[in-house]
């Protein structure tokens, strides 16, 4: 691996974080609580930098939390991004936000679950870090099971919804609730493939609003006749 300097941005959830990967090493800080992730994200990522000696000239890469999550905090997370990378021709990639959860719990098989407001769960299958299907949003009563035990769950919506922790609890065999979205998982998946030239132009970057996805179907069924 080539000595670089990554900067990684989070903002799924409240609050947001900041990760910088400095070949190898990581440094993170959280967005201060109370305060809109879109009022201290730069002004924290400006601080991370100087810390280290750096300022935003000396990055090769800048890596962001895609989704899902709120969709401002989404947006937020992409915004500064893609503005950073286009200051300075930088190469930006985003990062899903379920397969860095799945990386953080440092579990092989894994069941990440993300609050999505609303009576609803983002939900994402991993096995040794490659994700298995697709990521979706489903109500407690509604959420997949898995085919077989042995599994790590995580994040937030086990604590929300106590129902979809009864219908996993056949599967799971370690639970972590508390575990939330970071900027220093989303640097970590990033760093090897910004290192290796596989990041996309600023202007493709997109997040990942998977509620969005499912409401298209959701009205495509409807137009043809089908049920909701």
């Amino acid at each position: 691996m080539r000595l670089m300097n990554i900067l990684a941005l989070e903002t799924a959830t409240d609050p947001g974080s900041v990760a910088l990967w400095r070949s190898g090493a990581v440094v993170v800080r959280s967005c201060q609580d109370g305060c809109s992730n879109s009022e201290t994200l730069l002004p924290l990522a400006q601080t991370v930098l100087r810390e280290a000696g750096l300022g935003f000239a000396d990055l090769d890469g800048i890596a962001f939390g895609a989704g899902p999550g709120s969709f401002t905090g989404l947006r937020v997370a992409c915004g500064v991004a893609q503005g950073l990378a286009v200051a300075r021709d930088l190469p930006l990639l985003g990062v899903g936000t379920l397969a860095a959860m799945a990386l953080a719990s440092g579990g092989e098989r894994v069941l990440v679950a993300l609050d999505a407001r609303m009576g609803e769960i983002y939900i994402g299958f991993f096995e040794q870090g490659e994700q298995q299907g697709e990521i979706g949003v489903y109500s407690p009563a509604s959420v997949p099971l898995p085919q077989s035990g042995g599994w790590l769950a995580c994040g937030n919506g086990l604590a929300a919804y106590p129902l979809l922790r009864e219908r996993w609890s056949p599967f799971v065999d370690v639970w972590q609730p508390e575990l939330m979205p970071s900027a220093e998982a989303v640097v970590r998946l990033a760093a090897p493939h910004l290192e290796r030239g596989e990041g996309i132009d600023a202007a493709d970057a997109v997040p990942l609003y998977v509620r969005d996805k499912v409401a298209k179907t959701v009205a495509e069924r409807l137009a043809e006749g089908g049920k909701a």
